[in-house]
């Protein structure tokens, strides 16, 4: 029938470790493993590390393979797992042991009895066995694992290892039932001791089968699983047996009833089901749900007696519970827990007493499409349904009421009454029986939730706390503590359990409750009970609600009791939150300039302390704190430690004070500690409030906390009274230049002591500063002295103005009240009359009419009569003016609200009542309306028939307007017309009940009058806009329902009315949308069906998402059916998600009806956007007419459901502006490109998205002429002839130059498209711009090496640890003579005679080689590095020795210090080398590192062959990667090797880096400012991938995985691991061992060793010497290593590469776009090293008095060339040093360079070479490439370099004493750089090698013999080989 697989643990982990250790885990999700040989397979379960081992979980292998079942073993805590044709059995942390096989398997579900016990006539297909029951049978020790197939067959499995012990299935007995549901059966094992076996309760939906198989039943649980009569029932006879089915007639009144049981358990004597079943109603009529009424559910707990055979106990109750009003009825899961004391006092209960725990969602029907979401968790006492149960069977045993079970006995049957006692043990009779509860039970609501369903229940007690556990549709986990109905229930954590819910019914603890496994249908999870570390603080941990947390006090952490150290003792461990410790501390805040003050802290809630605590603030102090009790005394921090506090914002800072305990060294409670700084206050009032203990010193005018320091007693200041400061005044008026002085009243005015300066007026006047005298009167009275004030512009009437007073200086008076004086200015903004007198009496301005303008009175030149004023006599403006009047129309009705603007009309309302008339009709003028002098407002009288038209006047005054003189009389210009105004039609005429409709009226002078309402019958109509002849509103809801309104409108007080009706009609509704999908851009259409549609003027449709809203417009083709355009779902384009989202409301906008605005039922659901490659990496795509296009891209198709059309998206595909015939895949497009030639654009549509994939270039065979075409057939036909001849006369020949041709062809086809990209991208790549590499390098810093370290690499290049550095290494015993012998022989190296001849002799012997006159220069001049003037002059002259010499052995002079074949050129570079330091420091260094930084950042933008060197962007040939390498950009994220919470850094990397580069890259990126020798190294490092949920991969060059072709082994690189873009990775130390590395047993430990050195030599300059180390095959295996291209020299080339050989220089190209990037550094560096004029730097003195030099000595030899004295000074300088420098950076900076580094610098260092040379280059397309390629800048750069020697020959020469003094001050700098005694002793070796010679040249040279030098030379020979 099917196999079965089971296999010891060990076995399996075995298997299980080997496959852990070949792999990394890809997801949470475990993966399937190959079946061992036997069938039995063994799958992992990651564990997510974050939270160590508490969260383990375990994935499904199959989706379809959903998991059904849990239970876990009380005894050991193994976890049995049933699914889809699977029983797994888990360890505790959820890795499979082992794992039995139970389907699928041919079978059909209507096959009865099934096809294992006899034929089936049904099809059979493959069927999937669903676990519908998993129980624990301790007894036998053995699992009962029933299923789906087979009609519902068991096996018994052993628990130790899934062997199958049975399966019975041969009799009817054995088929449970053939539902197909996990979730609808439930069983309970049920134990009766040692003597009888175990029964079996099981109940299971029958699944319209109530023939075959019973709803209830017991069966027998035999000892022997392969017994005959496994699972028969307990009882069975011809009338009774142990079980219950449901009746045939059932059916007929419920088509579709059934039973489902959700839970089952045992308590006491009795086994108790929980259901969910149809209720039956009265009768057939009622209760058809086919009637087409939704069925109605209810929820009930059956109970039977344990013993009963005949089911005659069979009771059955309602349930539910009600909250809040609202009834929730339908279960969804239980569980039964114990009370607990807490619960069970709240529910009158005993704490060891049963309650049942469930959740119910809302309402009585099930309706799985559009589920409630609200559910409510409710706990029922069992106690109390026995006592119903009771209660009910009392009465009926009385005859009382009826049986009450409509699906048993469709009939009503009565109770019959009998005398007996009813206990609560009471097991019925074969009366009344079975019996039903019509009452139901009703459970107390502890918790419900609206939005993330329950799904299923757990519960246990936890120290009296009753704690349940609930799982969600979400996934998530709730943690409840349920304390009662009187307190309540907490929600007091949520986690997310598993990724994607709902989460199953069974959920189990671990046996010691520690953990709780929860699962969806494809996902397992074991999730710790608590998790009290989360919380960080004492409040927070204690506050949280979760009963297992207290805070553990000295450790400072929240845990569980007996997790906390000495938890037993006193105050150790806080249970409640008042026992949290508390910290005072006396004094709170002290001064800033106050230190080591003692501060007393007490402490509450405390243990004892006696190990002892240390008081800290923060990062600035810490020190031991004296305990006694509970107080603890800590002094402030001391002088050094306070002055960081002081700060900017405000007068003080907080720092935390923590006590931190010495026992345990963590931190267990802090406090607020106050510094304050007064003198932060710089006015009196902010000092004296300041909280803290601030004083003011008045004479002083400073704020101190020292009230001491005040110069006197009277100036100390505490309170806000005593301040000096000014009083508020009234409003300080001062026109504009007039003289005025200014009073100011104050108080407590400090009177100016000796030395102190007077008081001074302030004022700020449009941002300038004017300062003027002021006198103090007295302590309260002070006077700005007579000055005139102004301000610019006539803007501004007044501007106010900052006024301070200040003495002394800049002691300032406190201002509180803000007081300003307000300058003005009469004529600003004053150009009438009218205004003018408007203006504020206190201003004294006067219209001076005279001059027709507003002035001060002493500023008008005319008599007092010619002015006008306010209050004054003559205070009337005449010629008042009207300037513009609205309305200009108006109806007779009146009530028209008339606007008039003007000059001069009136300065009180008085003066113009009943003064105003348009038209000739009266206007009354409003109140609220009129601004005096400039505005009238008034309202229309009614007019008369007659009148038509009028002026509008005013007469100013009150008498009148016919009588009204003529200068206070003003008349509008302009008409004002009395109109009538119509209504013709409205459109639309009808509109929905919920109004919103926008409707327009058409009519005439429909803008007349001022004010207009339109009503609809009684209702407003919202007025929006008009015009002459329209005007529209907006509808309201219907107040009277359905049907006809009149319409009219009122404008003023004319009501127009006329036969127009609105039509308010049903509101539109949705029905059906078509498709119910769209993609994230929206824009796709949909078809709508609805009703009422075309009443909607502008539908629109809509979507919400994430809280933003997006809609689109719609089109009403009928009143049944728009097209819309699919809103977008506004998710942000960075989380494109690739997975179908759900907007949480989908909807229209059709006016106001509110019903259509969130559909509540549509499935609407968006797919991800379709996605386009670009048609070709160039961008142009090659095509030949008549050739299809193809798109290619994903998510062409989205995976609708659908059929027909609407599974697929519109796609517009436009060649140029050509639409083309498409083919749709998921993943291409298809085009039948039309007839077109040339360059078009392409471009895809599609939904709201519009993309170019590129450009497609279609080229044709141009057209002929007819003529043409036969001549060319006429050719063709003779030349056809004569080819038929030649192949016959050379058959076979032809043959083989055939085969040639093609292959040449190909060969030729091949190379010319590589050739042709090739140039196509290194084209491209030159024009990118500069600017993306100089904005790289901004920021870096320059990691100089000290002088020490820089002269030390440029003298004894290689050597690390030079002797010169150290002190001298003598054996005791001889080292006072050593050092009297080096002393000695330092005199002599200082004596000039005797080192000169000491050069000359060791110059002059033969096996004196290049090296050692290297060395020698070099120890001579670290000898005398202290002595640089003594130096310079031997250096000179050896030189001139060496030009001697030169120019008499006839050499060409050119070839002087060409080589440094001498002890003097040597000299000269280390002089240079000491000299020019500060240079490099302070000018030549910067341009270098960046071109340094340039290069090494151009060539790591493209691979770099790891092994080889070579590298993609290069300036040398020899490192140029000649071929092409698909690579792709990728950001990593890397975590801060140092710091893990600091933000993640973005590298970029290639995917087609080696791992040792990926690292390198990223610590250039974390350390980017870290010298190179203080940073991590790269080899002490592992990469290490993190992925998501904790899992972590170590990446490395080689391990297992990596691939080896034909004795080529490939290093791993990001690609090889498939790391994609956006990846997190973070360097680790190395680990020992890693489980992915290299395994021993693998690849041998020196081949690995081996290895790793060969990676040290990619990174250092050598690697260009020689690369052949690089790839050596290993001893071992043979196997060479490669990385990117496999190096030519190992000849193992295939024939066919001979192309790719011959095509290689193509990609010279390259070489040119890198020279072209680098370009601008490379010209910075020559311009700063060729230039005499520096950034604050002049020329160093050294270049000038050497040049100098070498120009005396040319002069002294009569060398006139120019050419020869540009070539030595070439020679001396540039060739000797800079060049050098330039092509070793790390002599000067603290940096790594790598070997394709180095190449290209050394083509810098030519180029460099080549510009300092004078001699002609003649280049060919022969010549090397790296001179080729600067071979067009060469002759600037030598321009620039005789523009140098020209400028440094014309500077004025260098005295020697300068030059001295210079050379001193160096010297002097660098004193003790190097050991002279060391150097003296490694000089001395060579005295010892050469002797005699030496000894024999001194005494042949005559001052030498004068001086006795050869006498003093053997003393230094015997003190220096003395053995005494």
């Amino acid at each position: 029938m099917e196999s079965h697989h089971t296999r010891t643990q060990t076995s399996c982990l075995t298997l299980c470790c080997f496959l852990l250790a070949l792999a990394p885990p890809l997801s949470l999700a475990s993966r399937p493993l190959p079946h061992a040989p036997d069938g039995a397979t063994i799958i992992t379960a990651s564990i997510d590390t974050a939270e160590e081992e508490d969260y383990s979980t375990f994935s499904t292998e199959n989706p379809e393979w959903k998991f059904n079942h849990v239970a876990v073993d009380e005894r050991n805590g193994n976890v049995y797992l049933g699914a889809v044709n699977r029983i797994y059995k888990l360890s505790p942390d959820l890795n499979v042991q082992v794992y039995h096989e139970t389907g699928p398997d041919e079978d059909n579900r209507k096959c009865y009895p099934p096809r294992i016990v006899q034929p089936c006539s049904e099809p059979l297909s493959l069927t999937n066995n669903v676990n519908k029951m998993l129980l624990m049978d301790y007894r036998e020790n053995r699992l009962l694992a029933c299923g789906s197939l087979y009609q519902g067959i068991c096996k018994l499995l052993r628990l130790d290892d899934l062997f199958k012990l049975g399966e019975p299935f041969h009799k009817k007995e054995h088929y449970l039932s053939g539902v197909n549901e996990s979730g609808s059966v439930f069983g309970v094992i049920v134990s009766y001791g040692d003597s009888s076996p175990d029964k079996l309760f099981v109940a299971t939906a029958v699944d319209g089968k109530p023939e075959y198989f019973p709803t209830i039943s017991s069966r027998k649980l035999a000892r022997n699983s392969e017994e005959d009569g496994m699972f028969a029932y307990v009882f069975h006879d011809e009338f009774v047996a142990s079980m219950i089915k449901i009746p045939s007639d059932t059916f007929t009144i419920v088509p579709d009833f059934d039973i489902y049981y959700v839970y089952g358990f045992g308590s006491g004597n009795f086994v108790y089901f929980l259901t969910l079943q149809p209720e039956m109603g009265n009768g057939p009529a009622t209760g058809s749900s086919s009637a087409g009424r939704e069925q109605v559910y209810t929820s009930k707990i059956v109970r039977l007696c344990k013993d009963d055979t005949a089911f005659n106990s069979y009771v059955e109750v309602p349930l539910g519970c009600v909250k809040g009003g609202v009834e929730y009825r339908l279960l969804q899961a239980a569980y039964l827990s114990k009370a607990g004391a807490i619960l069970g006092r709240s529910l009158g209960v005993g704490p060891d007493d049963d309650v049942l725990f469930t959740i119910f969602s809302k309402g009585q029907k099930r309706r799985p499409r559009e589920a409630s979401q609200e559910s409510a968790l409710c706990v029922f006492a069992l106690r109390e349904i026995n006592e119903r149960i009771k209660e009910r069977l009392q009465s009926c045993y009385k005859g009382e009421g009826t049986l009450d079970l409509a699906w048993l006995k469709v009939k009503d049957i009565r109770c019959s009454s009998a005398l007996l006692t009813i206990d609560d043990n009471f097991c019925g009779l074969d009366m009344n029986a079975p019996l039903g509860v019509s009452e139901m039970v009703q459970g107390i609501p502890l918790f419900s939730d609206s939005t993330d369903k329950m799904t299923s229940v757990i519960a246990y007690v936890y120290k009296n706390h009753s704690l349940a556990f609930v799982g969600t549709k979400s996934g998530r986990v709730k943690k409840i503590r349920v304390d009662g109905p009187s307190h309540g229930a907490l929600q007091y954590e949520v986690i997310q359990a598993v990724e994607r819910g709902p989460i199953q019914r069974d959920m189990a603890f671990s046996p010691d409750h520690h953990f709780l496994y929860a699962m969806s249908e494809t996902q397992m999870t074991r999730v710790p009970v608590e998790a009290c570390g989360q919380y960080s603080t004492c409040s927070e941990c204690l506050g949280s609600g979760d009963p297992h947390c207290g805070w553990c006090v000295l450790h400072n952490m929240c845990t569980r009791k007996e997790k906390c150290e000495r938890s037993a003792e006193p105050r150790r461990f806080a249970w409640d939150i008042k026992q949290c410790v508390r910290l005072s501390v006396h004094p709170s805040n002290i001064s800033v300039s106050q230190f080591s003050v003692t501060l007393i802290l007490e402490a509450h809630n405390v243990p004892e302390l006696s190990a002892g605590v240390n008081c800290t603030f923060e990062d600035l102090a810490e020190m031991d704190g004296l305990v006694e009790g509970n107080r603890i005394r800590c002094s402030s921090p001391a002088e050094k430690e306070v002055p960081r506090i002081i700060v900017d914002k405000g007068d003080h800072q907080i720092v935390q004070l923590y006590l931190k305990s010495k026992e345990t060294g963590l931190v267990f409670a802090n406090t607020s500690f106050v510094f304050y700084n007064c003198s932060v206050h710089k006015s009196c009032l902010s000092c004296v409030r300041s909280p803290y203990q601030c004083h003011w010193c008045k004479y002083r005018h400073d704020c101190t906390h020292d009230p001491r320091t005040c110069s006197f007693q009277e100036g100390r200041v505490k309170k806000p009274e005593e301040c000096p400061q000014l009083l508020p005044t009234e409003r300080i008026l001062v026109p504009v230049n007039v003289v005025k002085p200014i009073t100011l009243r104050a108080k407590n005015l400090p009177q100016p002591q000796s030395g102190q300066r007077g008081y001074e007026c302030l004022l700020t006047i449009q941002g300038v500063e004017q300062r003027v005298p002021a006198l103090r009167f007295n302590s309260s009275c002070v006077q700005c002295q007579n000055t005139s004030y102004s301000y610019d512009g006539m803007e501004m009437s007044s501007l106010p103005v900052d006024l301070t007073v200040i003495w002394n200086g800049d002691f300032s008076i406190d201002n509180p009240a803000d007081n300003k004086v307000h300058l003005y200015k009469c004529d600003a903004q004053r150009g009438s009359c009218g205004l003018c007198l408007k203006a504020d009496p206190l201003f004294g301005c006067v219209w001076c009419k005279g001059e027709n303008r507003c002035t001060l009175k002493q500023h008008c030149p005319h008599p007092e009569s010619q002015w006008l004023e306010r209050n004054g006599l003559n205070s009337k403006c005449t010629h008042p003016r009207i300037t513009q009047i609205t309305p200009l129309r108006g109806p007779r009705e009146g009530g028209t609200l008339v606007t008039i603007r003007g000059e001069n009309l009136g300065l009180d309302f008085s003066e113009i009542q009943g003064n105003v008339r348009v038209a000739e009709v009266d206007c009354t003028p409003v109140r609220e309306g009129y601004i005096p002098a400039e505005q009238i407002v008034c309202e229309m009288a009614v007019a008369t028939p007659s009148q038509f038209a009028n002026y509008v006047e005013v007469c100013v005054g009150g008498v009148g307007v016919r009588e009204c003189p003529k200068e206070f009389r003003a008349v509008y210009s302009k008409y004002y017309y009395f109109v009538v105004t119509r209504l013709i039609s409205l459109k639309p005429s009808r509109g929905p009940v919920s109004g919103g409709t926008i409707v327009n009226i058409t009519g005439s002078n429909l803008d007349a009058g001022s004010n207009v309402s339109i009503m609809f019958k009684d209702q407003k109509c919202t007025y929006h806009r008009r015009g002459g002849q329209w005007i529209t509103c907006r509808s309201h809801a219907s107040l009277q329902g359905y049907g006809n309104v009149s319409v009219s409108v009122t404008v003023d007080k004319a009501r127009i009315q006329k036969d127009l009706k609105f039509e308010y009609v049903e509101d539109p509704t949705i029905i059906k949308l078509e498709p119910e999908w769209s993609i994230f851009s929206g824009h796709t259409p949909v078809t709508v069906t609805g009703t009422n549609l075309d009443i909607i003027q502008s539908p629109l449709i809509r979507a919400k998402y994430n809280g933003r809203e997006t809609v689109n417009i719609c089109q009403v083709f009928s009143p049944t059916s728009m097209l819309c355009q699919a809103p977008e779902l506004p998710i942000s384009l960075s989380r494109q998600r690739e997975v179908p989202a759900r907007p949480d409301e989908f909807g229209f906008i059709l006016d106001d009806v509110q019903a259509v605005l969130a559909l509540n039922n549509t499935p609407f659901i968006y797919y991800p956007n379709p996605e386009f490659e670009p048609l070709h990496v160039s961008g142009v795509l090659e095509l030949k007419p008549g050739s299809p296009i193809i798109l290619k891209g994903r998510n062409f198709l989205p995976p609708t459901n659908t059929n027909g059309n609407n599974g697929k998206l519109n796609y517009t595909v436009l060649i140029g502006d050509k639409p083309c015939l498409l083919t749709v895949s998921d993943n291409q497009l298809l085009c039948e490109s039309p007839n077109l030639t040339g360059r078009h654009k392409v471009l895809a549509r599609v939904g709201g998205i519009e993309f170019s994939p590129g450009v497609v270039h279609i080229t044709s065979d141009s057209p002929l002429s007819s003529t043409a075409i036969i001549s060319i057939a006429g050719a063709g036909a003779l030349l056809i002839l004569f080819i038929v001849i030649v192949l016959i006369a050379y058959k076979r020949k032809s043959r083989e130059s055939d085969l040639t041709l093609k292959r040449l062809q190909m060969q030729m086809d091949n190379l010319e498209s590589r050739v042709a990209l090739e140039c196509k991208e290194a084209f491209a790549e030159l024009q990118t711009d500069i600017h993306e590499l100089t904005s790289d390098l901004d920021g870096v810093g320059i990691p100089f090496l000290d002088y020490r370290a820089y002269t030390m690499r440029v003298l004894f290049p290689g050597i690390e640890e030079h002797p010169v550095l150290r002190d001298l290494e003598v054996p005791g015993y001889r080292q006072e003579q050593v050092e009297k012998g080096l002393k000695l022989f330092g005199q002599l190296i200082n004596n000039k005679v005797f080192l000169l001849s000491f050069i000359r002799t060791l110059e002059s012997q033969r096996g004196f080689s290049m090296r050692d006159r290297g060395n020698v220069a070099s120890l001579i001049m670290t000898m005398l590095q202290s002595k640089l003037e003594y130096a310079t002059d031997v250096l000179k002259h050896l030189l001139s020795d060496l030009i001697d010499r030169n120019l008499e052995s006839k050499n060409h002079p050119k070839l002087l210090l060409r080589r440094t074949e001498s002890v003097a050129e040597k000299m000269l570079t280390n002089w240079f080398t000491f000299l020019l330091y500060k240079f490099l420091k302070e000018c030549a260094g910067e341009p270098l590192f960046s071109l340094f930084c340039a290069i090494k950042q151009q060539m790591e933008k493209g691979p770099i062959d790891s092994i080889t060197g070579e590298a993609r962007y290069s300036l040398s040939e020899d490192k140029l990667i000649r071929q092409q390498i698909d690579y792709k950009m990728l950001v990593v994220n890397c975590i801060h090797p140092d710091n893990e919470k600091s933000p993640e850094i973005q590298v970029k990397v290639l995917n087609c880096d080696s791992i040792s580069q990926v690292k390198e890259k990223i610590l250039d990126a974390i350390y980017k400012n870290v010298p190179h020798s203080h940073r991590q190294k790269a080899s002490d490092m592992d990469l290490e991938w993190r992925q998501g949920r904790g899992q972590r991969t170590i990446l490395m060059d080689e391990d297992l995985s990596t691939k080896i072709e034909s004795d080529w082994k490939r290093l791993n690189m990001l690609a090889h691991y498939q790391v994609p873009d956006n990846s997190v990775m973070a360097l680790v130390p190395k680990q020992v061992t890693a489980y992915n590395s290299v395994n021993n047993s693998t690849v041998s430990r020196t081949s690995a060793s081996k290895y790793e050195n060969m990676i040290k030599y990619t990174g250092s300059p050598d690697s260009l010497r020689s690369r052949t180390p690089m790839i050596t095959p290993d001893l071992e295996s043979g196997v060479k290593v490669w990385h990117l291209v496999k190096n030519h020299e190992h000849g193992d080339q295939k024939e066919g590469d001979r192309g790719s050989k011959m095509v290689s220089e193509i990609y010279l190209t390259r070489l040119l776009a890198t020279k072209g990037t680098l370009q601008k550094f490379v010209d910075d560096l020559f311009e700063t090293i060729f230039s005499t004029a520096h950034r604050g730097s002049a020329l160093p003195l050294a270049i000038k008095y050497m040049f100098d030099f070498l120009d005396e000595q040319a002069d002294k030899h009569s060398i006139h060339d120019p050419h020869v004295r540009h070539t030595w000074k070439s020679n001396c300088l540039p060739l000797r040093f800079w060049v050098n420098v330039i092509k070793n950076p790390q002599f000067v900076f603290d940096i790594h360079k790598s070997s394709i580094t180095d190449a290209c610098l050394s083509v810098v260092a030519q180029t460099f070479m080549d510009s300092c040379s004078t001699s002609e280059h003649r280049l060919g397309k022969d010549s090397p490439s790296n001179k080729l390629l600067y071979a067009k800048d060469i002759p600037s750069y030598k321009s620039w370099v005789e523009r140098y020697y020209s400028d440094i020959s014309k500077m004025p020469a260098i005295s020697d004493q300068d030059m001295n003094a210079y050379l001193a001050e160096q010297s002097r700098m660098h004193i003790n750089e190097f050991n002279s005694m060391s150097s003296l002793s490694e000089i001395y070796s060579y005295v010892g090698k050469y002797t005699e010679e030496i000894v024999c040249a001194l005494e042949q040279d005559d001052a030498a013999r004068k001086q006795r030098l050869s006498f003093k030379l053997e003393q230094v020979v015997a003190f220096m080989s003395l053995e005494s």
